[in-house]
């Protein structure tokens, strides 16, 4: 996967996760910049790690 596709996938998850923690009452729109660069460096971390083989074989 390309890291503009990363990136992209990174913004929309990270966006997901803070649209349900408002809903939640977690974050309000007014405090939400403070949430929204660590959740997303989280996301992204996740994403871009490399799958191991023993992940591989747990997945089947």
């Amino acid at each position: 996967m390309k890291e503009k596709e990363i990136k992209k996938m990174a913004v929309q998850v990270t966006k997901e996760i803070i649209v349900k923690f408002i809903e939640i009452g977690r974050i309000s729109p007014t405090n939400f910049d403070q949430f929204f660069a660590p959740i997303y460096k989280e996301v992204l971390k996740t994403i871009a790690t490399p799958i191991t083989t023993q992940e591989q074989n747990e997945d089947k």
